[in-house]
């Protein structure tokens, strides 16, 4: 099940809105949990025992941690045994057939196979179950005594299969308590109606655009650069439009989740660019990882050293191909560059600094979206006339004409200027009435949109 489906948005949502309102407040955690682990299971029953098993096995170590530290030691084994747990069960999902793979043709020894699609969301909820272990160790907070309270917060459906990555010291006081107001629940509706419309009004169509012009027959200069145009803003709106509508979905049940996007593709450096995509899963490597190996409190090899197992890491975090760890390591080298090189290029002069970045971030896109590295590596090679393809062709024109009203409207969105002006009106006593409406014909639009169009996918589910 996916937000954007007539399913969830017209029957499961209604009938979880209707539970958790008429439920006494100190059962409305437990239906949550329950409407959460219903929403789990609508697609991938058999993994909901995986879930329940992360839920048990990080609910004890938790414990035990907190108990281990009232007896005065410091509950670092339980933390070795908890982490380590968590990141085998995720290596073994997501990672066994990569590195069966490659040790097959380092080894020249055949290991056994093993077919098992990844579980959804398996990527957010176990960086969840490590934050919380993590955050009772480091005594951020004190270990979740109610097992009710801590299995909402590992499987909560809001933010379950693609996140926001909610670190628990965020969330503890609220699983407790929280406010609910119709001024709230406006405000989430208003968030998950507009990240609906980026996902089917935006997403949905450049991702169609996307997959024409890389199923052409080849593919010219033109044609490769409006197929990267379309894919960057495709997983723009993909994911920030999914991130909006589980803020959305959060507020409606009383829950502040932290912001996901921040308008990254006005930014003027890779550094900035990163502070402002996927915003959640920066601070949870930052806080988990990059603190831990001493920041930049360290010389300075140790501190590109320490950048690029970061970077490494947030590529394999994305899949499990040589591909994503090449789009780690370029990121990881363009961050150090910048740190000690190119700074004050970008610094001094802005528009400079947003266009190098755009043209950085595009190419980083090949990598992202090609299905080995010998496939980016030609695809950018067409992207900057190095292969020998034609300079325009017919596909090529025809899809960025008949796009092009879709680019600069995916262009405009992804600044502030629409939102501010949504927002200032939003903030204003008596909302207008044209805001209203206005909101009620994105969302008329998008249901039009689920109704008619089969091309729905979310591209993050995969991670």
């Amino acid at each position: 099940m996916v937000f954007s489906s007539i399913v969830f948005i017209f029957t499961f949502l209604p009938l979880v809105i209707l539970a958790y309102y008429l439920a006494p407040v100190k059962l409305r955690n437990f239906v949550l949990l329950l409407a959460s682990l219903i929403f789990y299971a609508w697609g991938e029953p058999v993994y909901l025992f995986l879930m329940l098993y992360s839920i048990l096995f990080n609910y004890v170590m938790g414990l035990d941690i907190a108990r281990q530290q009232e007896k005065g030691k410091t509950g670092k084994s339980s933390l070795i045994l908890g982490v380590a747990v968590n990141l085998l069960l995720l290596g073994f999902f997501k990672y066994y057939g990569f590195l069966a793979e490659n040790l097959e043709q380092l080894l020249s020894v055949k290991l056994p196979a093993v077919s098992l699609g990844l579980p959804i969301g398996l990527s957010f909820y176990t960086f969840q179950s490590i934050s919380y272990l993590a955050d009772v160790y480091r005594r951020k907070t004190g270990g979740q005594m109610n097992l009710i309270s801590f299995g909402l917060y590992i499987s909560m459906f809001p933010q379950l299969v693609a996140g926001p990555i909610v670190q628990y010291a965020d969330i503890d006081a609220q699983l407790k308590k929280r406010v609910t107001s119709w001024e709230r629940f406006g405000e989430g509706t208003r968030y998950f109606i507009g990240g609906l419309a980026k996902k089917v009004l935006l997403a949905n169509n450049l991702g169609a655009v996307f997959e024409a012009v890389t199923g052409l027959g080849s593919l010219s200069v033109l044609s490769a650069w409006v197929g990267v145009l379309a894919y960057t803003f495709q997983i723009y709106f993909d994911f920030s439009g999914y991130s909006d509508m589980a803020v959305g979905l959060g507020k409606m049940f009383g829950f502040e989740f932290k912001e996901n996007f921040h308008y990254p593709y006005c930014a003027r450096s890779i550094t900035q660019f990163w502070r402002r995509w996927h915003i959640s899963l920066g601070s949870w490597f930052r806080e988990y990882v990059y603190i831990p190996l001493g920041g930049n409190r360290v010389s300075v090899l140790r501190h590109m050293g320490n950048l690029l197992a970061v970077w490494v890491l947030t590529g394999l975090w994305h899949g499990a191909s040589w591909n994503f760890v090449l789009w780690g390591l370029y990121y990881g080298v363009l961050l150090i560059l910048e740190k000690y090189l190119l700074h004050r290029v970008t610094e001094k002069i802005p528009v400079l600094g947003t266009v190098y970045t755009m043209l950085l971030v595009m190419a980083g896109w090949v990598l992202f979206f090609s299905p080995a590295p010998g496939a980016a590596a030609e695809y950018l090679r067409t992207m900057f006339g190095l292969s020998g393809a034609a300079l325009t062709d017919n596909g090529g024109f025809y899809y960025l004409l008949t796009s092009l009203v879709l680019f600069v409207l995916s262009w405009i969105c992804s600044t502030p200027l629409p939102f501010r002006i949504c927002d200032r009106q939003w903030a204003e006593k008596r909302v207008k009435p044209g805001l209203l409406l206005f909101y009620l014909g994105l969302f008329l639009t998008s249901t039009a949109y689920l109704i008619h169009d089969t091309y729905n996918p979310f591209l993050y589910f995969r991670f």
